[in-house]
C-alpha cells in the first residue's frame, strides 16, 4: 500500500504544480504521511521534476534538501 501512496503523491504534485501555494501545501502533507524511505525516493523524484520549474524549487526546504 505504501507504494500506492508515493505514486499518488507524485501524481497530485504534478497536477498542482501550476500553483505554488497549493504545491507547498501538498508537499507538506506528503512529508507528514510518507515513510522515511519513501521520502528519500520523493526527494530524488522532485529534484528531477523541478529541473524546469525554478519557481517551485523553494519548496525543497520541506524535504531538507
Amino acid at each position: 500500500m505504501s507504494r500506492a501512496m508515493l505514486d499518488y503523491t507524485k501524481m497530485v504534485l504534478q497536477k498542482v504544480s501550476f500553483d505554488i501555494k497549493l504545491f507547498h501545501k501538498e508537499l507538506k502533507k506528503a512529508v507528514e504521511r510518507l515513510l522515511p524511505y519513501e521520502l528519500e525516493e520523493l526527494k530524488r523524484w522532485l529534484l528531477q521534476f523541478l529541473e524546469d520549474k525554478p519557481e517551485l524549487k523553494p519548496s525543497l526546504i520541506y524535504l531538507n534538501v
